[in-house]
């Protein structure tokens, strides 16, 4: 381990350059053990609407995901502020038979896990997506959504702010050692840090695309809802969530007359 944290670092500058450099999908890179969604969202079985709303979770903060990156809460918030033009993509392929969607709303909700579905103690913030589908933009996709078979989702973005983080004991990685302190203990899979030694920690992110992608390098990135109406209401401001916490209902924009469980 002593041989890893030599080399990053002797190469910090230069690694977090190229992870700023470059234009970052959440796309798993490794195998990562994901624990089972206790939510389950069922499919609609009304006749296959044309038209219909999804809410997803684009991305989480307070995880260590498979590119060794912890985002963390408040990435977001200038960039949803800022970028009014967002789309949910196919496998993150900017093409027009690979939009799913234009027509959404996104916002920075910070929420429990267990409200998101999963065992983790603690609380995550979630860019969550609510989109209005219409089944002819991207017919295939429409039906992967209708028939429950979308589980993991993906951002695509430009980190901003990053820097690195590692439980070293050496005066020379005093700086690391103190991200180290700072956020370990907010990370839901901290084992998976506290074995590698070390993690990225993002705090600013520009947000660029949400993707529905077959397996995401943050795997609690779930689809929450799906009902058979798209949202009417009128398009509001796009901005960040204030508050500490809110019910799963306030978050996904759910319809009292959803007919999904």
């Amino acid at each position: 381990m002593e041989d890893t944290f030599k080399y990053l670092r002797e190469n910090k500058q230069l690694l977090i350059t190229k992870k700023k450099s470059a234009l970052k999908f959440g796309d798993c890179v490794s195998a990562l053990l994901a624990p089972e969604n206790e939510n389950v969202v069922k499919s609609i079985d009304n006749g296959k609407p044309e038209k219909f709303n999804v809410n997803v979770a684009i991305n989480t903060t307070n995880l260590m995901d498979s590119h060794d990156d912890v985002h963390l809460p408040g990435i977001w918030n200038k960039s949803i502020k800022e970028n009014k033009n967002v789309y949910l993509l196919q496998e993150h392929k900017m093409q027009f038979d690979k939009i799913i969607s234009d027509d959404l709303k996104v916002k920075a909700v910070t929420m429990t896990w267990k409200e998101l579905g999963y065992n983790f103690e603690g609380t995550t913030q979630a860019l969550i997506f609510s989109a209005n589908i219409e089944k002819d933009r991207n017919e295939y996709m429409a039906e992967q959504y209708l028939k429950n078979r979308v589980k993991n989702h993906s951002v695509g973005m430009q980190y901003v702010k990053i820097d690195l983080a590692i439980n070293s004991t050496s005066p020379a990685d005093k700086e690391e050692k103190k991200i180290w302190d700072k956020y370990i203990n907010q990370i839901a899979n901290k084992e998976l840090a506290e074995e590698k030694g070390y993690f990225w920690a993002v705090t600013e992110a520009k947000l660029i695309e949400g993707s529905a992608v077959p397996i995401g390098s943050n795997f609690a990135t779930p689809t929450i809802s799906i009902t058979a109406e798209p949202d009417k209401s009128t398009p509001e401001t796009i901005e960040p969530e204030q508050s500490t916490q809110k019910s799963l209902a306030d978050i996904i924009f759910i319809n009292k007359k959803s007919i999904i469980n």
